[in-house]
């Protein structure tokens, strides 16, 4: 026998003695329910529990181990499920193995090896382990080989081994970061989610050997605390990162892949009181933002933002113009506060009126280069990128060399060269405040210069001051009640009220078509003023009562409005006969022709585009001051921005409803094909009708086809709601996505996203989610109920 084989014998035999003194035995029936946040089995020495976690004082739970003498409660490990679960759920042991079971009996997890068990034990290693009823030694299955993001002293990985980041630090859904114990070395590598790609490694601990007795066999996390490589002949590899001697029986130890990608070694004292909190003792990589680099990709922070590093912690900045896409998730990148791009603007006007140059240093953005410039200077450089529209970000190095780049920015980290940034006027650049951040400046500072310039000039300054804004409030005063001549019938809103005769020049005569919406024609133009120039303008056919109707419902409803999910309108004309709607141009047109067209959009922009127009519903439904029914949710309606953001739109058909008012009488509205079933039961309908909609555009979202397809030439695929249904039922999903080997990568997601569409569009509007539930269902938050059928027939419905 080998060195290194009797090494590894050796190693396992003591394994199995050393933690069952601390154990104590749960015994065949027993079980946990997820109520409140009390459900747990405690380990002998009181340190680890394994139960439910209530997240947040939510009825969402995750099934996990924590350490439980400690006040923050620690999580270490949790059940890979395909979602948190629900209150009242419930673990059990029985001879099988352990089952998670949903409030409906429906089980969600099970750790069930080929043998029967005898007992469980929470070890006071923090292992949770299943013994086999042969031989109570012998552990058939444990916690310790199915980690999470953290690994803890005695627990090993074996060659094949993982650990995932969580997605942020309060949302355990997998995240952007794994580390593999691979080839021997320990590896970290970003993941292009929601596909399972793995980049390049960001960091290694080294390469294989052919020799197999020198390369790796085991990652080990030993008894006093120390992590290290054992090779294959029993030596041992030390990682890149200080040596360090730790009090092992004073502290707490564990050693977490953390949701920024840092994989850190955290100590904890066991005898300190008070506020404490974990204290780092040593990560790899040395600097995250300098490593992430692999070319493709957002970099260590998301797209259009930079990072910045703080003795290993990393944190990522917006530029000037930018704010972050969502704000609860710093990592995930950032958006301008303003339209870029050649379809902006018509060229008519000279860049420096419409844009200003943030000029700073210390930043740069190395990947996605477009142009290169020499010999150039920076005030070349400068007016290359303010006359490109193209050009977002232009970099001069001091050396004679300008780069351009447009969006999106990538891989952003602190580096020399001197930034030019394009930010349209008028849009405040933010003010982080942090000492790290080079574009930081003072508000207070800003504030204090403008005081002083109002009020310390002369006594005559001041005089005239108060003079021109007596005038401007006048002038202002005269021009809205010279409007209201005209304005009377439409309900009050905020909006800009245009002529026909500044629309009629706008649109060349309208002259140009986009498409047809609903009781009008949309039409391409151009205002002369304002940031966002390029406008659609949808101009009623007749004057009709069931137009105008029409017209002051989209004023009402989408006036008072404002979410990035929505399209916004920008103002109307209500000039004798005229009433014409003027909305911000969507410069990739709608949802259908998106979805429709060649070539085929991506997974990722499918699923992006799903969860932007769910997003819009929930505002719709549950933040806006009075709750809107918005009745037409087709893929016509859901129109696509630049950035490829899904839009809702043409709110023509919307209901608000009153004030505590969850249900309205209402006539039919709809098109076919969307509308659901209570509206032909002539019973009060709620936000569910949307609900039905959004589920049947999810189905054409995830499926890329139409509701109803007679073209495929089978009866059974014809209807894409019963053929859904169909194909989840037989476990062929595949067959939906047209082998989209994206979609079918996260076999999962895939499931959870068509058992969702499929709940949405249930008969009853009762078993139909809420749209907030949706997003849910969707991102893995809640465990999504098995659908039952969805077959139903309707009347026939005239499309609107």
């Amino acid at each position: 026998m080998t060195p290194a084989a009797i090494h590894y014998l050796l190693f396992l035999s003591f394994l199995p003695f050393l933690p069952v003194f601390g154990a104590s035995n749960i015994t065949l029936g027993s079980s946990l329910s997820a109520i409140g946040d009390n459900s747990s089995w405690i380990s002998p020495s009181e340190e680890f529990a394994f139960g439910f976690r209530q997240l947040d004082n939510t009825n969402i739970f995750l099934l996990a181990i924590w350490y439980a003498k400690i006040p923050d409660k620690t999580i270490i490990w949790h059940a890979n499920t395909i979602s948190p679960v629900q209150t009242e759920s419930k673990v059990e042991l029985t001879a099988n193995g352990l089952t998670l079971n949903s409030p409906n009996g429906q089980a969600i997890w099970q750790a069930q090896p080929n043998t029967t068990i005898s007992y469980a034990a929470m070890l006071n290693t923090g292992n949770f382990v299943l013994s086999s009823s042969t031989n109570s030694s012998v552990y058939v299955w444990e916690s310790f080989s199915y980690p999470t993001d953290t690994i803890l002293p005695t627990q090993v990985l074996s060659l094949g081994g993982m650990l995932y980041s969580r997605l942020t630090e309060t949302n355990y859904s997998n995240g952007r970061f794994e580390l593999h114990f691979v080839n021997g070395a320990l590896e970290l590598s970003a993941v292009a989610r929601p596909s399972q790609y793995r980049y390049d490694p960001y960091y290694s601990s080294g390469r294989a050997h052919i020799n197999s007795s020198e390369s790796g066999f085991q990652l080990v996390f030993n008894r006093s605390a120390d992590i290290y490589i054992v090779k294959g002949n029993g030596s041992t590899v030390e990682l890149s990162w200080p040596k360090i001697v730790l009090n092992y029986d004073s502290n707490y130890h564990r050693a977490t892949l953390d949701f920024d990608g840092v994989f850190r070694q955290y100590t904890y004292s066991k005898t300190s009181v008070g506020n404490q909190s974990w204290s780092i003792v040593r990560y790899i990589p040395d600097n995250i933002c300098m490593h992430l680099t692999n070319g493709i990709g957002s970099g260590a922070c998301g797209f259009n933002s930079y990072c910045v590093e703080n003795s290993g912690i990393p944190s990522c900045q917006c530029p000037p113009g930018f704010s972050f896409t969502d704000a609860n998730n710093k990592f995930g990148g950032c958006q301008p506060n303003f339209l870029l791009g050649c379809g902006v603007d018509d060229g008519s006007r000279n860049p420096r009126d419409l844009y200003d140059l943030e000029v700073i240093s210390g930043v740069n953005w190395p990947s996605g280069n477009y142009d290169r410039l020499q010999p150039y200077n920076q005030t070349q450089c400068e007016q290359s990128c303010l006359h490109d529209c193209s050009c977002v970000v232009s970099i001069f190095d001091g050396r004679g060399t300008c780069w351009k780049k447009r969006l999106p920015l990538s891989d952003g980290r602190l580096e020399s060269g001197t930034v030019i940034i394009k930010v349209r006027k008028g849009v405040g650049v933010p003010s982080p405040g942090n000492s790290n951040d080079p574009f930081s400046y003072s508000k207070k500072e800003n504030h204090s210069l403008l005081w002083s310039i109002l009020f310390g000039g002369s006594g005559f300054f001041n005089i005239l001051l108060l003079v021109i804004v007596s005038l401007v409030v006048f002038s202002q005063r005269h021009k809205k009640s010279k409007k209201t001549t005209y304005d009377s019938n439409v309900p009050e809103t905020n909006l800009r009220i245009f002529t026909f005769e500044e629309l009629n020049e706008a649109t060349q005569g309208f002259k140009e078509e986009l498409g047809m919406g609903s009781f009008g024609i949309v039409y391409k133009g151009a205002l002369k003023f304002g940031s966002k120039n390029q406008v659609a303008v949808k101009k009623l056919d007749k004057l009709s009562e069931k137009g105008e109707r029409e017209f002051k419902t989209e004023v009402s409803a989408i006036g008072k409005t404002h979410h990035r999910n929505l399209v916004q309108l920008l103002g109307y004309c209500d000039e004798g006969t005229q009433r014409i709607l003027v909305y911000e141009l969507m410069t990739n047109g709608s949802l259908a022709n998106f979805l429709f067209g060649l070539p085929r959009p991506s997974w990722h922009q499918r699923t992006q585009v799903a969860l932007g127009t769910a997003r819009g519903l929930v505002y719709l439904h549950e933040e806006c001051d009075v709750p809107i029914i918005h009745c037409d949710i087709k893929p016509q309606n859901i129109l696509i921005d630049e950035y490829f953001t899904a839009r809702i739109s043409d709110f023509g058909l919307a209901k608000s409803l009153m004030f505590n008012q969850s249900r309205t009488h209402t006539d039919i509205r709809g098109t076919r094909g969307y509308v659901a079933p209570e509206w032909f039961k002539n019973v009060p309908v709620t936000v569910k009708v949307d609900v039905y909609s959004f589920g049947v555009v999810l189905l054409e979202i995830i499926c890329c086809r139409k509701h109803v397809a007679v073209e495929y030439g089978e009866e059974e695929r014809a209807i894409l709601t019963d053929w859904a249904y169909d194909c989840y039922m037989r476990g062929v999903l595949g067959t939906l996505v047209d082998n989209d080997e994206a979609a079918m990568s996260d076999n999962t997601m895939l499931c959870r996203w068509v058992m969702t569409a499929l709940c949405c569009i249930q008969e009853d509007p009762s078993k139909r989610p809420t749209m907030k539930m949706v997003i849910q269902m969707l991102e893995g938050y809640v465990e999504v109920p098995i659908p039952t059928s969805t077959s139903t027939s309707f009347p026939k419905l005239h499309e609107t």
